[in-house]
C-alpha cells in the first residue's frame, strides 16, 4: 500500500519548521539549543497532521539533547498509522559552529516497515543504483568490497572514491583504500549526507564506508530505497544495548541488514538544510521571512524533488 500524496507537503513542512528552529542558533556555539529549536518545531508540525505516528527510531541519547524518543506517539492519533524515523538535527556541530551540512530530516513509511532500533551505532557499506543485487557485503575485506564495486562499475580501483567519517575506528579501512589508491573524501560528521553522496547521475562518491549512528542508518536506507541504491548495515551493541535492542525485537545481534530488511513497501524521505550543503541550501534570513529548501522523495510515486518555500517570521 502506498503512502496518500497529500503527506509528502505536511512531512515537508514538519523539516522546514525544524530547520527554521534550528537556523535561529546557526553559528552560537549551543549545540543543544539548536537542536532542542528543531526538536520542539517538529514535533510541534508532527502533531497537527491527521496520522497515528510512532517514532521508531529518534536521535538524542548520544547528543544528551531533548530527543524526540523512541515510542513516542506523534499526530492526532486520528489517520493512518505511520513509522518514523527522525533525526530533526543532524549535524548540531556544523550549525553550532555555522559549518555545512546540517540539516533536518524524517522518514515515514507505514506502521511495521521500518526497522526500531535502539540509539547505537553501526557498521554502513552504501553504494549507488544500477548495480548488481546484493553486491557487497560487511563481512568482506575491504579489498574485496572495493574490487567487487570497480569491477561492477567497469572502472579501476584507483578511480574509486570513498566517503568515510574520520575517526579513528576506520583508521584500518583508511589503511586498506590508501594500499589500494583509492580517493578519499572525509567527512567530520554528519554521516547521513556522506552516505547520499552516492546517489545520482554524477555522484560525488562511489561507496560510504564507515561505522555511525544507527538512526542514521535507517534514515539513509529509506533514501536509498527510492533510488534503487544498496545499503547493508550491523548494530554494534554492548550487554546493555542488547537489553534495549531485545525489548524492539531484536533477537539477533549480529544480523547484517540490507535495505529490505529495513525499508519494507513505501517511503517518504524529506531533508531540509539548515546550513548549507550537498542535500540542500541552508536556511536563508530575508529580513521579514525564511527562505527554505528540502530535498524530498517518495518512492511509490517516484518522487525525486528539490523545493523552496518562502515562510514569514
Amino acid at each position: 500500500m502506498s503512502i496518500d500524496s497529500k503527506y509528502l507537503n505536511l512531512f515537508i513542512k514538519a523539516t522546514e519548521k525544524a530547520a527554521i528552529g534550528a537556523s535561529k542558533f546557526i553559528g552560537k556555539k549551543n549545540k543543544i539549543a539548536a537542536d532542542k529549536g528543531a526538536v520542539d518545531q517538529m514535533r510541534k508540525e508532527l502533531n497537527q497532521i491527521n496520522m497515528e505516528g510512532t517514532v521508531v527510531i529518534g536521535e538524542g541519547e548520544m547528543d544528551e539533547a531533548p530527543m524526540l524518543y523512541i515510542g513516542e506517539k506523534l499526530g492526532t492519533l486520528n489517520g493512518p498509522k505511520f513509522d518514523i524515523a527522525v533525526d530533526p538535527l543532524e549535524g548540531t556541530k556544523f550549525t553550532a559552529n555555522n559549518e555545512p551540512n546540517a540539516f533536518s530530516v524524517l522518514a515515514i513509511a507505514k506502521k511495521g516497515d521500518l526497522l526500531s532500533a535502539p540509539d547505537t551505532y553501526m557498521e554502513k557499506i552504501a553504494i549507488g543504483s544500477n548495480l548488481p543485487k546484493n553486491l557487497l557485503d560487511l563481512d568482506n575485506s575491504v579489498e574485496k568490497n572495493i574490487n567487487l564495486l570497480a569491477d561492477a562499475k567497469k572502472r579501476k580501483v584507483s578511480d574509486i572514491r570513498a566517503c568515510v567519517l574520520k575517526r579513528p575506528r576506520h583508521d584500518h579501512i583508511v589503511k586498506e583504500l590508501t594500499k589500494m589508491n583509492v580517493k578519499i573524501n572525509y567527512i567530520t560528521d554528519g554521516d547521513i549526507a556522506g552516505a547520499l553522496t552516492v546517489i545520482g547521475n554524477d555522484p560525488k562518491n562511489d561507496i560510504y564506508y564507515s561505522t555511525g549512528g544507527a538512526p542514521e542508518g535507517v534514515i539513509v536506507a529509506a533514501a536509498l530505497s527510492c533510488y534503487n541504491g544498496q545499503f547493508q548495515g550491523r548494530l554494534i551493541l554492548d550487554d546493555n544495548e542488547k537489553i534495549r535492542a531485545k525489548k524492539l525485537g531484536i533477537i539477533k545481534y549480529d544480523k547484517k541488514y540490507n535495505i529490505e530488511d529495513m525499508v519494507k513497501g513505501d517511503v517518504i524521505f524529506c531533508a531540509t538544510g539548515v546550513t548549507k550543503g550537498d542535500l540542500a541550501n541552508g536556511v536563508e534570513d530575508l529580513g521579514n521571512e525564511f527562505k527554505v529548501t528540502t530535498f524530498a522523495l517518495h518512492k511509490s510515486k517516484k518522487i525525486i524533488k528539490t523545493v523552496s518555500n518562502i515562510y514569514n517570521k
